[in-house]
């Protein structure tokens, strides 16, 4: 988990983000929100933190300060800004100190998952890229192929009815995280990998069954046999009843 501060003068919004969205579902932490960027401040000097989530305007020590006091500092953590529309031509100073994202309020979930699921990827492999230049990258990638051997697996098991949100919860991530870690790693969508899955199954079930094609379209998650058909031939170029005639049992349905 990476380490995560809240800082906002709105005690609504400090404790509505820390309390209502699922930053452990994407590898996040909450260790301490601040309604100031003194109070913040205050507690990086002690404590490691990996991420801030910054308020632009607030009393004591607003946003910008707090950045660039971070700067003067050495502290190495991530800024990210949180603040209204109309502030953005003053966060400009705060993104040329290298501040990563700019939230604009009031937040919403979909933004929310979108730029941490990302910030997870880029930590990740920065964390990746630190341990391969001390010869310790081992153990790290080890887990990241268990990973998508337990997420292929359960595509495996499950594609007739899987949907991305399902095997997120089998592996106890959330989807937006899975589904960019999933392309990364494997360089396949998650889609095109369940799809694939699919009509590989279809396929062999052409070849080696006499089962109605109807049938192995429920087979495999199809309630309506045409899109079916329709699918499998856009995969590969040849409708079922074809494939069929050409590699398998030769029995036309």
């Amino acid at each position: 988990m990476y380490k995560l501060i809240l800082v906002d003068d709105e005690i609504e919004i400090r404790n509505g983000l820390k309390n209502y969205f699922p930053w452990h579902d994407i590898g996040f932490e909450v260790i301490g929100t601040f309604a100031n960027g003194k109070q913040a401040l205050n507690f990086m000097m002690q404590n490691s933190v990996d991420v801030v989530l910054t308020d632009i305007r607030m009393p004591v020590m607003d946003g910008i300060e707090l950045i660039r006091k971070m700067k003067e500092m050495d502290i190495d953590a991530v800024c990210l800004l949180l603040s209204g529309y109309k502030e953005f031509e003053y966060a400009k100073s705060a993104l040329e100190m290298g501040v990563k994202n700019y939230i604009v309020k009031p937040t919403k979930y979909q933004q929310l998952c979108e730029v941490f699921t990302k910030l997870r990827m880029e930590l990740d492999q920065k964390k990746l890229n630190d341990q391969d230049k001390i010869g310790n990258i081992g153990s790290f990638t080890d887990a990241n192929a268990q990973l998508i051997i337990k997420v292929k697996s359960f595509v495996n098991r499950n594609y007739r009815d899987l949907t991305l949100e399902k095997a997120a919860e089998h592996v106890r991530l959330n989807p937006y995280y899975l589904s960019s870690f999933f392309h990364q790693q494997t360089g396949e969508k998650f889609y095109d990998y369940v799809l694939r899955v699919k009509m590989e199954n279809a396929s062999e079930l052409l070849r080696k069954t006499n089962k109605k094609i109807y049938e192995i379209s429920e087979m495999v998650g199809y309630m309506n046999a045409n899109s079916f058909s329709r699918t499998f031939k856009n995969y590969y170029n040849l409708n079922p009843k074809e494939y069929r005639s050409i590699h398998g049992s030769g029995e036309q349905i």
